[in-house]
């Protein structure tokens, strides 16, 4: 084979497999912040604070464990834009969105299981973040798991 060829081949697939990668992550990732934007929107009104004790004015007939749990993917994309950073140095904006996007949505899915559960409001709410390493390579990785959790709280009179 004419080492051109073979050049051309060998270059060629990655390349375009990044130029691929690049518009579908792109494309998905616009339409999970669409679909992220518009359930912030309908749950903004139920309470999810970081105040360890509950107001003395609210009458608490119950609480609970809420949950929100998520696991997103890094793209090919994007780990080839992190390696280079890790190369040269500097912000890794290419992981940036997908920390926000884990976070807002774990957040998200903690007020879907309050309001699945009859809370009113959701209290003492923390975050808790886990690498996702991939078994080839130690120090790349897979994805990020973002775990919310807070307690519910049923309330008597609803502020």
């Amino acid at each position: 084979m004419d080492p051109f060829v073979e050049m051309s081949v060998r270059l060629g697939i990655p390349l375009a497999l990044l130029v691929v990668t690049y518009f579908i992550g792109t494309a998905l990732e616009r339409r999970h912040y669409a679909s992220i934007r518009e359930r912030e929107s309908r749950w903004r009104n139920l309470p999810a604070i970081t105040i360890r004790s509950i107001p003395s004015h609210w009458q608490v007939i119950e609480c609970t464990l809420i949950t929100g749990s998520v696991v997103i993917s890094v793209d090919y994309f994007k780990r080839f834009l992190a390696g280079l950073r890790m190369i040269f140095g500097g912000r890794v904006k290419a992981y940036e969105t997908l920390l926000d996007r884990a976070r807002r949505e774990a957040l998200l899915r903690l007020k879907e299981d309050a309001v699945e559960r009859g809370c009113q409001a959701v209290v003492n709410v923390r975050l808790e973040t886990c690498r996702l390493a991939n078994a080839r390579k130690s120090q790349s990785i897979a994805g990020l798991e973002v775990l919310a959790f807070g307690t519910g709280v049923k309330l008597l009179n609803v502020p």
